[in-house]
């Protein structure tokens, strides 16, 4: 009998929740146009604004403040562009700061030009150098606009939380506009984009078991907003033109409350599972090294390097163990390459490292099969160097 399959990829996509997957079966028989005004568009629309309000709940944010996109990258490509307006008035941002620690979708700069944008270092510990950052904002020319600063608040790979909102005292200060990168974050952490201090949020959907094709821009106001990236009938305000993809707004709307009324007690547990496998895979292999494990990180997430084995190497052994894990992000194509999080780090670029991602549904007798995976997959790259 085939052995079923484990899945500890959480970072790269969760599994769809029941919640999510009820919501969407019960919300295919809405007919309507959410933008049509008969009874069928009044009960679409209806659904939308009730999704609207679950996604706003899990960020403390009010729900007019949420847009709805395709996903974090359209709304990362919305939110990173030099056009501004604060109401009817034009504004200019002259210049993009980024962490180096950015996902690829903040980190190729959205609307910015390349030479728009610079990075800001981080510490060996992965976290936003903030004296480097003040200089930086220091020496930003006003007279040419303003600055924008983008931040992820947990990073994809190493599960490390920035320290936002002293990021956000920092561009408050300078009178610069600052985006938050929540895509890992949302459900892991306590999330409350008024106490953060960030001027934009940008989630996705099927990070927290809603479906894929799915995320949102939410700003802290209505007043100031990026000009629109997608234009045509003016839904959502304006600011995303499209018919809305009310099947899996309604999902997103599911998952977000779920992961709300879930989130107390399950990350503590999941935190507790992830300390337990990574002691685990420190006694099969004292030399492992768990990048991040001494700071602030999302309870889920472990990034780590066995020496020795290549990133490419041990995910298809994992995956030939039945394990599925990732190399890292998995938004490059599938492609494995050099970890640009690690190189910021100041580590070995040739170093190799592997993600496991944790979820609601991971279990005791899930980690330890993944362990088990694991010292077969160390004891074989002994066997591997003892023969070399």
């Amino acid at each position: 009998m085939a052995t079923t399959r484990l899945y500890l990829d959480w970072n790269a996509t969760a599994p769809l929740h029941p919640a999510a997957r009820d919501a969407m079966l019960r919300a295919m028989d809405i007919q309507g146009n959410p933008n049509s005004v008969h009874g069928e568009g009044r009960a679409a629309r209806a659904a939308v604004e009730t999704a609207r309000r679950q996604v706003a709940s899990l960020v403390g944010a009010a729900p007019a403040h949420v847009v709805f996109t395709s996903g974090a990258t359209e709304a990362a490509n919305t939110v990173l562009t030099p056009e501004f307006r604060m109401g009817r008035t034009p504004l200019v941002v002259s210049h993009l700061y980024i962490s180096a620690v950015e996902h690829p979708a903040v980190r190729e700069g959205g609307r910015f030009s390349k030479d728009e944008i610079s990075e800001i270092p981080v510490t060996s510990a992965g976290s936003v150098d903030l004296v480097i950052l003040e200089t930086m904002l220091s020496a930003h020319d006003k007279a040419s606009g303003l600055p924008m600063v983008a931040v992820m608040l947990a990073n994809n790979e190493t599960g490390i939380v920035q320290p936002v909102s002293e990021v956000a005292r920092i561009v408050q200060a300078a009178g610069g506009i600052f985006v938050v990168d929540a895509v890992q974050a949302l459900g892991r952490v306590t999330i409350d984009i008024n106490a953060i201090g960030a001027d934009f949020l940008i989630v996705s959907s099927h990070k927290i078991g809603g479906p894929k094709g799915a995320g949102a821009l939410i700003s802290r106001g209505e007043v100031l907003m990026p000009k629109p990236l997608i234009h045509g009938g003016g839904q959502e305000k304006g600011h995303r033109s499209g018919t809305e993809n009310t099947l899996a707004i309604i999902g997103f709307g599911a998952a977000a409350e779920a992961a709300l009324v879930e989130f107390d007690g399950r990350n503590a547990e999941i935190g507790t599972l992830r300390d337990r496998l990574e002691e685990g895979m420190q006694l099969a292999a004292p030399d492992v090294i768990i990048h991040g494990k001494d700071g602030a990180r999302v309870p889920n997430t472990s990034f780590f390097t066995l020496p020795g084995l290549k990133s490419e190497t041990g995910q298809i052994a994992f995956d030939l163990e039945g394990v599925a894990i990732s190399a890292g992000s998995a938004c490059s194509s599938g492609k494995v390459g050099e970890s640009h999080v690690l190189v910021a780090m100041g580590c070995d670029p040739k170093l190799g490292a592997l993600r496991i991602s944790l979820g609601p549904t991971t279990t005791e007798v899930d980690i330890d099969r993944a362990i088990a995976a694991f010292v077969r997959i160390a004891g074989r790259r002994k066997l591997a160097g003892a023969a070399a």
